[in-house]
């Protein structure tokens, strides 16, 4: 499957997803951003990133620790594919709930995937208690989140058709109407065309051409 036909999503379309959400598209976010928030003199730096994979998100995790060596915390959560079924939170040594998970809680509220959001703290020599917190590191991702453009990604399928010359103008009438995206094409001898096409138009597409006679899906 490949990922295509980006759209950008404002705020209000955000609303009434939960629950309804299609399974062939999903929310991400366009380029890293950042947020910040204060409280009692505890400082919440907050970076949100689109990643793609575990590597790529522990790349960033090495280069922010290092570069953020002296703060007291570097605490994050992810989540990973259009199910939004590869996800995870770390509190790194705040106290177990406080950090990772208010900040994975951000990322769902929002229904958004392939991204990781950290938040650096620096200890502003005040304890905050389990719910400041908790509060601190959800309003710091919040933050990161607000400053970043949410996109609607379709998940796309492949089809790859296989036809004699004479039956070029009913492939065409179909890829017209259907409107897939030609990947590839190929007159040599048979004809070959590769189409791609959101996941759940697919079948209706699929059904078009196998009713074309001479037509071949290897």
């Amino acid at each position: 499957m490949n990922d295509s036909n980006l759209s950008k999503v404002t705020a209000p379309s955000l609303t009434g997803r939960a629950g309804g959400e299609s399974f062939d598209s999903y929310l991400t976010i366009t380029s890293p951003s950042s947020g910040q928030y204060t409280e009692k003199r505890s400082k919440f730096l907050a970076f949100a990133f689109p990643v793609s994979n575990v590597e790529e998100i522990k790349s960033i995790l090495e280069e922010y620790q290092k570069k953020y060596y002296d703060a007291r915390h570097v605490c994050y959560a992810y989540m990973l594919g259009h199910q939004r079924l590869t996800f995870r939170a770390n509190d790194n040594g705040e106290p177990s709930g406080t950090a990772g998970k208010p900040i994975l809680g951000q990322i769902n509220s929002n229904e958004l995937t392939d991204i990781l959001i950290l938040v650096v703290r620096y200890f502003g020599g005040v304890k905050l208690g389990t719910s400041g917190l908790i509060q601190a590191y959800k309003a710091a991702a919040a933050e990161a989140i607000a400053a970043s453009t949410i996109i609607e990604k379709t998940v796309d399928e492949q089809i790859t058709i296989a036809f004699e010359y004479p039956l070029m103008n009913q492939v065409m009438r179909v890829v017209k109407e259907e409107s897939p995206s030609i990947l590839s094409q190929s007159f040599d001898g048979d004809c070959l065309m590769t189409l791609s096409i959101r996941a759940g138009l697919m079948p209706r597409l699929r059904q078009r051409l196998e009713k074309i006679d001479g037509l071949r899906i290897p």
